[in-house]
This record gives C-alpha cells, structure tokens and sequence, in this order.
C-alpha cells in the first residue's frame, strides 16, 4: 500500500486531534507541520516525528505532500487553502470554512476550478446514525429542531476576537447551524439574541464575545429551529444535543460524547449508537475520497460549508440589527 504523505498548517488543540486520527490510519505519514510559533511548533512536530516549518509556503515548496490539513484561525483559511488548491494538493479544511462569505467564495472557486479534493470539518455532519434518523424520520414532516451546545471549551485568543474567529457564534453554533441544515434543510430566516451576563469569564474580562447565544432558524420547508450555545466555566458540565420533533415522531440525538439516537417515532421506540467516532468518520472519508479522486465523495464539500458560514453571518447581522436576515440576501 503507498503512503500519503500528509501536511499540517496550524499545531492548536485541533490539530492535536487531528494527529491522533491520522496516527490510527494505515497508509497515512505524518510528514511535515507548520505554525508561527515556534515554542508550540516544536514540540509538536517532536511528538509527530515530522519536519517542522514557519512558513507554510516554503512547507509547500519543499515537501511531497498527498495531503493537507489546515487547522489555523478561520481569517488565515483563504491564502493556504486557495495556494494548496491551485497545486492539486487535497486538503482537510477545519471549520468554518473561512470568516467572510467573500474568503469563502474565493475557496469554492478554487476547489471548482482544480477538481481537487476539498473536505470542510464539520464533523457532526459525519455522525454515521445521522442515516439512521433520515430514515427513521422518512415520510414524516420535522415541524422543530433544538440544537443545545452548553459547556466549556478552550479559550484561543483568536477565539475572544469576533472579529477573527467569530466567537461562540461562529465557532460553536455553527456546528449546530450546520447540522440544523443536514436534517432539517436550508434556512430562510435568521433572528438572533445574545445574553449581557458574563458567564465563562468575570465581567469586564478579555474579548469581545457573547458567552450565550440564541438563533432561531425559520427553514424553507415551514419548519423552525433553535441554536443556544452557552460558553460556561471549566469545572460545569456540557450538554450537547438536537432535538427532532416530527410529525410522528420525537427524538433526541446526544452529542459529544455519546452520540447516541433515542426516542419514539410512529409507537416504536428508537436507540442507536454511533459506530465510529465523526471525527475519525470525516477523516476516513475524506482519504477516501482522495484515493477516488471524487471531491463529492467528503461528509462536508466547499460549498455546503459556505452555505452554513452565510446562515452564520446571517446570525450577526440579525444580533446587530434586531431583525431578521435572510442568508440568501447576502
């Protein structure tokens, strides 16, 4: 079996992840990492044994990659995505897939004109009984949706900037936001509140983020749904779910760390776990899609990813009008 030689831009919290999946793959090397900072680059590329870089560019210079996987702060996606696409080179892009609609666009485009594998970390999207509940729910109409992200989480500078990273908005709800659209379809509405109380930090404390938020989505097919996502303190518990409430049915999937469907739908009752972690399930079928060759074949393509960042930005827009947004105007 060959090897492919994998790449990794940024060496945060997520990218430690990412090496753990990776180290479990066979036919998969670890061969290069890069990030700005030194003191965290190194000791990183000691633990994956590979050569370590600053420069991204001179990574993709210099080395013989079959992948790339790119774990910076969104604002920075849009340059390293776009230069790895225009060589060919596949790559794993973690959410979201940029902060603008505008670098999102320019992302798209470049996986369109290269015809190169593109997968976007949305790894809830990759939950394997996510097939399970379309066909439970086959036949029948979803009328609500509840989405419950509450719990703490690390705290990246790039994280309390909104400006770079969206905050909990971004970062946090937008996984829900695009798991509201996996199950429930597109999004025509967006209003949105935050809360004023400081929750995970004391009042008067570093960035400028909302520690709560709530979304409420209005979906083209008549039905609703809510986003809550609530950054609390290290030592509370998280609670991670979506519930379904269905013409006949109502149900809840359990998110990290369970990932477990249960419920009742048509008198029957349901409870299914997951097989495999999402994350390692994202990675698997991107490789997968690679080998292929088929940029259809990953759990999240470009364009699906640029469709939740709108009903994201939409979300911003209507926190700072006090009305509702339609992604589709932006």
């Amino acid at each position: 079996m060959d090897t492919t030689r994998v790449g990794i831009v940024g060496t945060g919290w997520i990218a430690k992840e990412h090496l753990g999946v990776l180290r479990s793959l066979d036919g998969v090397e670890v061969a290069a990492v890069c990030d700005l900072d030194e003191e965290r680059l190194r000791p990183f590329a000691d633990d994956a044994r590979a050569r370590a870089y600053t420069d991204w560019r001179r990574l993709l210079d210099e080395e013989d990659l079959g992948a790339l996987f790119i774990c910076v702060p969104p604002r920075a996606h849009r340059e390293t995505a776009v230069a790895a696409l225009e060589r060919g080179l596949p790559i794993y892009l973690e959410k979201p897939i940029a902060r603008s609609l505008d670098d999102a666009a320019a992302i798209v485009a470049a996986a369109e004109r290269s015809g190169t594998v593109c997968a976007v970390g949305y790894q809830w999207h990759a939950i394997d009984i996510l097939d399970d509940l379309r066909q439970v729910l086959h036949g029948q109409e979803i009328g609500l949706l509840v989405g419950t992200s509450i719990g703490p989480t690390q705290s990246r500078p790039w994280f309390l900037d909104r400006g770079a990273g969206g905050g909990n908005l971004l970062e946090r709800g937008s996984h829900h936001l695009d798991l509201a659209r996996a199950v429930g379809g597109e999004v025509g509405s967006v209003q949105a509140a935050a809360s004023r109380v400081r929750l995970a930090r004391s009042a008067g404390g570093e960035g400028d983020i909302d520690d709560a938020v709530t979304i409420l989505l209005e979906l083209t097919s008549g039905a609703l749904a809510t986003v809550v996502v609530a950054w609390t303190r290290p030592d509370q518990p998280g609670t991670y779910a979506l519930d379904v409430v269905a013409s006949e049915a109502t149900l809840r999937l359990d998110l990290d760390p369970a990932f477990t469907l249960r419920g009742t739908s048509r008198g029957d009752s349901i409870s299914i776990g997951a097989a495999c972690h999402p994350l390692e399930r994202s990675v698997r079928e991107f490789f997968r899609a690679v080998g292929e060759g088929d940029p259809t074949a990953v759990v999240c393509t470009p364009p699906d990813a640029a469709a939740t960042l709108a009903v994201a930005v939409a979300a911003e827009r209507a926190l700072e009008s006090g009305r509702a947004v339609d992604p589709a105007s932006l």
